[in-house]
């Protein structure tokens, strides 16, 4: 396929722009046919397309908004407790992923991390009254405190948590530390096992971490990540590389402390060592600090947040500040853990989508063709999702780079005009939660971003 401005340089022939059906029928008449990739915008946002365009500000304040984007260093500088660093999180507030929802809407997946969370908290003594207390806690989207969360989300006062910094302009952004895979809190598990897991996080793993990460110093995120793309991960779904790495540097900070034991330090080496995604999180949190420096530049249509809570499907954009548009969470497509099929799978959630929004992940995956062996799909069509998102973002990111496309820069910046103007869509890579609560997860996937959410928020940045 081709841009309509080459055909000038053809031989005169029959073009057509956008309706393979039609080019193919007249090449079968033995007529040369120039085609060009073409399609209209979305329904509903050809006037406000039309607006943005005459703006010269909306282009102005894209680069504006991406300059400030990529000009965030993310450092992992301390673990600590979220009721300690995360102000805003108040007593009786729970930190959820995705945009703003209330108990009654609340999938599956969600509830029973929600209750997990009340277990833990010692705020319900049975899984029964935590479900009971549902309704009376306040919920509050992670992304509202600075905070990202992968599935389900949850953060609450008592859990540790990762805190990420930018040097330059005093920002920080948070995590939580990653459980692992299965049964685990984020994927709404909430069983004795998840407890237990949860309590040694907090006793043994955050203090050990915090001791090592103080005795070596602050972990540069974006050089690590960027050598874990060399390596065949892609920042969402495949961290192996990225959490081997950490290791290796966190790795002297764990043989040189003195506290705690060396049993439990040995613990925490083997506990990270097992969790190919321990990176996630980390990731995650360095990808909230470059979008959040990225936020409120008046007129820029830079996507500052994908998120989804397990019922609703949200995104961001840089000049309409904290708004939510919304649709339906979609349906993963992607291969079953055991015995699971489609039918016990919950739609999309999680905050984990951040990480396309910074050119990592579903953005990525020409850089990490053993993903497919997770998500589905050929290792051909990741490099197809990844070529695709260049249509969709503002530019290559200058460290994030993929071998196999001639080190090419990650396609980075989802600009919402680009989407509505082109109608493809933002390719996710994620895990599946299981529909039930405590289920747990049930396998891993692919998913695209609904097209409702960018249409709504073109129109909501053109004005009325």
């Amino acid at each position: 396929m081709t841009s309509l401005l080459s055909l000038l340089d053809r031989e005169p022939a029959v073009a057509t722009a956008g309706i393979d059906l039609i080019a193919a029928a007249i090449e079968n008449q033995g007529i040369d046919v120039a085609a060009a990739d073409w399609r209209p915008p979305l329904a509903g946002t050809a006037e406000a397309l039309a607006d943005l365009a005459a703006d010269d500000h909306a282009v102005a304040a894209n680069a504006v908004a991406l300059d400030r984007m990529l000009g965030v260093r993310p450092k992992l500088v301390d673990i600590a407790r979220a009721g300690d660093v995360i102000s805003t999180l108040e007593p009786g507030t729970l930190l959820h992923a995705g945009p703003p929802i209330a108990w009654a809407d609340c999938s599956g997946p969600l509830r029973g991390a929600l209750a997990g969370a009340l277990l833990y908290e010692g705020l319900a003594s049975s899984p029964d009254a935590a479900f009971a207390m549902g309704a009376q806690i306040h919920l509050s989207p992670c992304h509202d405190h600075q905070a990202v969360g992968p599935m389900a989300g949850v953060i609450s006062p008592s859990m540790p948590i990762a805190v990420v910094a930018d040097d330059a302009s005093g920002r920080t952004a948070y995590a939580t530390l990653n459980e692992g895979l299965g049964k685990v809190l984020r994927y709404g598990a909430y069983g004795p096992e998840v407890m237990e897991r949860l309590r040694w996080m907090e006793e043994v793993l955050a203090p050990t971490l915090r001791a090592a990460l103080h005795s070596v110093g602050p972990i540069d995120l974006q050089v690590l990540i960027a050598q874990a793309l060399q390596m065949g991960d892609d920042g969402h779904n495949r961290n192996r590389a990225a959490t081997s790495l950490f290791l290796r540097h966190i790795g002297a900070g764990l043989l040189e402390a003195t506290s705690p034991s060396q049993g439990e330090r040995t613990q925490v080496f083997r506990f990270i060592d097992g969790n190919d995604h321990f990176m996630l999180n980390l990731v995650m949190a360095a990808a909230k600090l470059h979008v959040d420096a990225a936020t409120d530049v008046a007129g820029s249509s830079l996507v500052t947040a994908m998120a989804r809570n397990g019922t609703e499907f949200g995104v961001r954009l840089s000049g309409t500040g904290p708004r939510w548009f919304t649709a339906p969470a979609p349906v993963v497509d992607g291969l079953y853990l055991g015995a699971y099929t489609a039918e016990d799978a919950n739609p999309d959630i999680g905050d984990s989508a951040i990480t396309e929004t910074i050119g990592l992940g579903g953005f990525a995956m020409a850089a990490a063709p053993a993903i497919v062996g997770f998500v589905g799909g050929s290792a051909m069509a990741a490099v197809r999702r990844t070529l695709e998102m260049y249509e969709i973002t503002s530019t290559e990111h200058p460290v994030y780079r993929i071998p196999i496309l001639e080190s090419r820069g990650t396609p980075t910046g989802i600009d919402a005009a680009l989407v509505a103007r082109t109608g493809i869509a933002p390719q996710i890579n994620t895990g599946i939660a299981g529909k039930e609560p405590g289920v747990g997860m049930v396998g891993a996937g692919l998913v695209e971003a609904p097209l409702a959410c960018f249409v709504q928020g073109v129109r909501a940045l053109a004005g009325p």
